[in-house]
């Protein structure tokens, strides 16, 4: 066989395993997924999933902190490796790059304390719900507003942040991770996921093409998964058990 031959047959999971580094981009400032913690280091969800990713492949870890807009120029250029950001999964985004199967969740909910109970957004109906009003939760649960329930909207996530612990409203209504810092800070809460408003989880972004780096890294997700411990990393960032997740 040809050098010319040989060379067509190398793949990006060869050169990783070959050269012994892999760059991923992680969240540049986006908690509880990635951001610098107290300690000045990076760290959350998604840097978690890039450090075992390294540790499986027996490669030394270099992590890339990056924004959103520079998640796909960054991966098809080459400048990662692979995307580990809290990227949603859609059609044009698909046209650039490939999707792994979930690994994290991540969605719009309804959040309260264990003495309201709602589990569907009809149950709503005679409660107090606050959300931040031009929101994806706005336009989403405005669809499904029962009758008699009371949806009062305001302007920034903070001041919804502050009316919820102010008793001003019964159900915040925000996503996963707001919920998750708020529950964190206040303990007292008890905020538990009432209902998913809408659904929006997060994939691995993989050079497209690189068929044997997105077989690998299914399989990678698909172990986690099976052994508990994106459960693990669920509870630990997000503060909830891991919903299931959808495959490609």
């Amino acid at each position: 066989m040809g050098l010319a031959s040989v060379a067509s047959m190398a793949d990006q999971l060869t050169e990783i395993l070959d050269k012994g580094t892999i760059v991923i981009g992680v969240p540049e400032n986006f908690p509880p997924f990635g951001s610098v913690g107290a300690s000045f280091e990076h760290e959350g969800y998604d840097v978690d999933i890039a450090k075992l990713i390294a540790e499986d492949l027996g490669v030394t870890l270099e992590l890339k902190p990056i924004t959103s807009k520079q998640r796909i120029p960054f991966l098809t250029s080459g400048t990662v490796d692979l995307v580990v950001s809290s990227m949603g999964a859609n059609p044009e985004r698909a046209k650039s790059v490939w999707f792994s199967s979930a690994y994290a969740p991540f969605f719009s909910g309804a959040f309260a304390g264990p003495e309201i109970k709602v589990s569907l957004s009809e149950d709503l109906a005679g409660l107090k719900a606050g959300v931040t009003g031009g929101t994806i939760e706005d336009l989403e649960l405005s669809k499904a507003l029962p009758e008699g329930a009371e949806l009062t909207r305001f302007g920034d996530n903070a001041a919804t942040l502050s009316a919820y612990l102010a008793g001003q409203v019964d159900v915040l209504v925000t996503g996963n991770t707001v919920a998750a810092k708020l529950a964190a800070g206040n303990p007292d809460k008890a905020l538990e996921t009432k209902f998913v408003v809408r659904q929006s989880p997060a994939f691995v972004g993989v050079k497209s093409g690189e068929a044997n780096m997105l077989q690998w890294v299914n399989v990678f997700v698909r172990h986690k998964k099976l052994g508990g411990v994106l459960n693990d990393l669920s509870i630990k960032w997000l503060g909830q058990e891991l919903p299931v997740l959808p495959s490609l």
